[in-house]
């Protein structure tokens, strides 16, 4: 599986009123087999980051951005909310006439650096506006889940809601940092909105690494492959994918991807999705600093699913 490394795809420097920077976990929605939404987190001066979203199509054998929103679909949440300190956005589906958008809430704590749990937000007019569904967390925190709590894929599969998401407890500390500990995890749902206590780990944390997370999740058949980031003290994240028979036992491997010195991915690359567009397969995902200066892409060479 080899990628073809196309840069910044956007950067949102001076592009919005309501953003100083950033574009994190470029999330897709499939509007049509040449264009496809992006919903993303905006940050302001603070740091606090808001949902927008920006549309892009490919033209000239290339991605192109064509609309960006000029205002934010999903606000901060009320004061003293499980998200009043920032909203990215992790998944999207369409269920019928709605839109579900799966979400992480931040909440500025005192005894760890933040809590992040998972909120639903829901749209009525294609995606343009979205509302609450409420404002606690669809994914509460568990007597074994109770830091980080985040959906990032959900697929309706053999009658079920099939969810891959990012669980834990603490923060691991070394010297005067300290690093939030998560992995990978499958739980499934009836509707998409109640979800179990806990679900069942799938993809654990490799020698080094404190977390793997941000589960990209597709299907083919009886076929999947999933897409995301493992980052050690050394190196804030860095994609990898795995790929399974069921969706729940998984092999990981190593992405082919060239990093160079001055890229925009140089040091880091993050928050994996994939898009397809008049036949061809895009990796979209964030670079340095967290997605800082925007996202980019790569171009697969290739048969997505010859393993």
């Amino acid at each position: 599986m080899k990628w073809i490394k196309k840069g910044i795809l956007f950067n949102p420097s001076s592009q919005i009123k309501w953003a100083v920077n950033s574009a994190l976990q470029p999330t897709p929605l499939v509007i049509n087999e040449n264009l496809v939404r992006m919903y993303c987190g905006m940050r302001d001066a603070e740091g606090i980051s808001r949902v927008g979203f920006v549309e892009i199509a490919r033209q000239d054998d290339k991605l192109i951005v064509t609309k960006v929103s000029d205002e934010p679909v999903l606000s901060i949440g009320k004061p003293g909310t499980f998200d009043d300190n920032g909203v990215v956005p992790s998944a999207i589906v369409q269920r019928g006439s709605e839109i579900f958008m799966y979400y992480a809430g931040y909440q500025i704590v005192k005894n760890v650096r933040f809590l992040v749990l998972g909120g639903l937000a829901i749209s009525n007019d294609g995606g343009l506006t979205f509302k609450r569904y409420k404002n606690t967390p669809v994914l509460e925190r568990t007597d074994n889940e109770f830091l980080f709590r985040v959906v990032h894929t959900v697929l309706f599969d053999k009658e079920k809601w099939c969810a891959w998401y990012g669980g834990g407890s603490h923060f691991q500390v070394e010297g005067e940092k300290s690093f939030p500990v998560y992995d990978i995890r499958y739980m499934e749902s009836d509707d998409g909105i109640k979800f179990p206590d806990q679900g069942s780990v799938v993809l654990q944390n490799e020698t080094k690494e404190y977390r793997v997370g941000r589960p990209f999740v597709i299907k083919s058949r009886e076929q999947y492959l999933m897409f995301f980031g493992a980052s050690t003290p050394d190196i804030p994240y860095r994609l990898a994918y795995a790929t399974s028979n069921d969706g729940k036992n998984w092999e990981r491997k190593k992405i082919d991807i060239p990093y160079a010195s001055g890229d925009f991915d140089s040091d880091m690359s993050a928050y994996p999705s994939i898009v397809e567009l008049q036949g061809r397969t895009y990796l979209i995902y964030n670079g340095n600093e967290y997605g800082k200066y925007g996202f980019g892409y790569a171009e697969l060479e290739g048969d997505l699913w010859n393993w």
